[in-house]
């Protein structure tokens, strides 16, 4: 599927870099940025999860914690 991506300056150079840094195409890189961070995402969000089945302490700091954002 095709896609285009709108960056600002600040945003291509900053995309730029970090496919030099990987030794990549820009696209690569993109694409590696995207799955690290939804790998990320979705590991937190398992463990919150796990944490409030097996942590009930964990359920009241959380909800503080996200009342206090």
């Amino acid at each position: 599927m095709a896609m285009t991506l709108r960056l600002t300056d600040d945003q291509d150079r900053a995309l730029t870099l970090l496919a030099r840094a990987q030794g990549s195409s820009k696209q690569e890189a993109a694409i590696r940025a995207m799955v690290a961070a939804a790998a990320r995402v979705v590991a937190d969000a398992e463990v919150a999860d796990l944490a409030r089945v097996y942590v009930p302490e964990y359920a009241d700091v959380d909800k503080r914690l996200r009342h206090s954002r």
